[in-house]
């Protein structure tokens, strides 16, 4: 008894401590927005306050839930004078799903400081010169331009402080949505989405409703039980349309009254699938997909040019924005027919097939053996021969013994993950010395680390910011080097 009594004052002590270190600052100009979608402004002790839910140009009061040598997080309480560069924000769920978290800004405005963190980035952590850099290029769909969502069940939903304020009793506490950010365990429900177009939304709501109406248990992540675990809603600019579910469990008969209520519900679906995950993870890369009804894929098309996309296919999920992207690669890379190019982190191929034509011989390098088995089986369904496709880890595969086999490459393209490319890589490429690199990036911050270590060598010549992702502070980055 003793014991416990000791740890409870202990954990009210650190309570009062945590709550002790918070301050409150009244009337902070908010002036730049950095790293993450964080607003700035400037503490009255000089430090940065990083807020996560402010816009540049309010004027606000925060509370710091964080503090750090140099700087606070922080949280705004109140908005005593409104940004000019504030919206209203199109989603009811804004705020608390956390998916969207510049929706509360004009999209010129974040054109605006997408750009501007690119340039920052390399020009400071890269501490390179740089060419005029050419404006960003927006997206002509600012809602509803994603092909791929995943939505997760619960059966505990998260509450929301508007729920918790009406004091309505809430008796459904079954969700299908997004988590919490920084919440492994907490699901909000979504009523609707504006990040893939119709019929995203009805295919999820039916969902819900009929597994709700019907008693087909929703997941429950913490005690490892129940039926329903994740939702994936895939869509092509072909119009082929894709839904898998996830089970936890083999229930045979709840599992087909479920697909096939969908499948009459929703006849335009090509391709829906389903599968049964026992793990304590929902990925789905290490599991068999079954195919209930239609295509085990769908198609999308891009320049005539047409890609399989299952259920594990890697894709860029802006396909509008990804051919503009595609064509910005291209024209960088400039081929006259004659070149040999290396596509490192290729994925599933469709910038080497985009760029065939144009060259003598492309080789594409990834290390995920779907992802390559998926690339060589769109090169043969678009007839393209002078491609060839290398499964392997990048830092292990690209190498001499490499290069002997697929010879010296005139350009490269690299298109590496968000940490970037390996040191290993980089050196490789210096010591291959290609006449161009394109250079693809969805972290300009590692694409800035990447060039400098380049810079001896390379000159940066173009640099092309694109959005691929409206309402986030999301943005993909293409820049040009040349051997100096």
């Amino acid at each position: 008894m003793q014991g416990h009594l000791i740890l409870s004052f202990l954990s009210i002590f650190a309570t009062m401590a945590r709550r002790s270190k918070r301050k409150v600052f009244e009337n902070l100009e908010v002036i730049d927005a950095g790293a993450k979608g964080k607003a700035i402004a400037k503490a009255p002790d000089g430090r940065v306050v990083f807020i996560n839910n402010a816009v540049p140009g309010d004027i606000v009061t925060v509370q710091t839930y964080k503090k750090r040598k140099s700087y606070y997080e922080a949280k705004a309480t109140h908005i005593s004078k409104p940004s000019p560069k504030r919206v209203v924000p199109e989603c009811r769920h804004f705020g608390v799903c956390g998916g969207c978290k510049w929706q509360d800004m004009g999209y010129e405005h974040q054109l605006y400081f997408k750009h501007k963190e690119v340039v920052n980035n390399l020009e400071r952590l890269g501490n390179i010169s740089l060419p005029e850099v050419t404006p960003i290029l927006g997206s002509k769909e600012i809602y509803f331009y994603r092909n791929k969502m995943e939505f997760s069940f619960s059966n505990n939903k998260w509450i929301t402080q508007e729920q918790i304020d009406s004091q309505v009793p809430i008796d459904d506490r079954n969700a299908l949505g997004f988590h919490i950010p920084g919440m492994w365990d907490k699901i909000l429900d979504i009523e609707k989405c504006h990040l893939q177009r119709d019929p995203s939304n009805a295919i999820r709501n039916f969902i819900k409703t009929f597994a709700t109406n019907n008693d087909l248990d929703f997941f429950d992540p913490r005690k490892q039980e129940g039926l329903l675990r994740t939702l994936m809603i895939r869509t092509a600019t072909t119009g082929e349309l894709m839904v898998l579910l996830q089970f936890f469990r083999e229930e045979e008969s709840q599992r087909i009254l479920l697909l096939e209520a969908i499948r009459e519900q929703f006849p335009q679906i090509t391709s829906l699938l389903y599968v049964i995950n026992t793990k304590g993870n929902d990925t789905i890369y290490d599991q068999e997909i079954h195919c209930y009804a239609g295509n085990d894929h769908i198609m999308e098309q891009m320049e005539g040019l047409q890609f399989k996309i299952t259920a594990k296919s890697f894709y860029q999920t802006n396909s509008e924005q990804a051919y503009e992207l595609y064509k910005i690669v291209r024209e960088y890379a400039a081929l006259e027919g004659t070149e040999r190019v290396y596509d490192l982190y290729t994925g599933t191929g469709t910038i080497a097939q985009f760029i065939a034509s144009e060259a003598k011989e492309v080789i594409g390098v990834e290390a995920v053996p779907d992802a390559i088995t998926a690339a060589n089986e769109n090169a043969n369904r678009n007839n393209i021969e002078n491609t060839k496709f290398v499964v392997g880890d990048m830092k292990q595969v690209f190498n001499d013994d490499f290069v002997k086999q697929y010879g010296s490459p005139d350009v490269v393209i690299t298109d590496p993950p968000r940490d970037g490319m390996h040191a290993d890589v980089v050196r490789q490429l210096l010591h291959l010395a290609p006449k161009r690199i394109v250079y693809v990036s969805c972290n300009s911050a590692t694409q800035a680390r990447d060039l400098a270590l380049m810079d001896a060598q390379y000159k940066v010549t173009r640099v092309q910011p694109v959005d691929m992702f409206p309402q986030t502070h999301h943005v993909e980055n293409v820049v040009l080097l040349e051997k100096r």
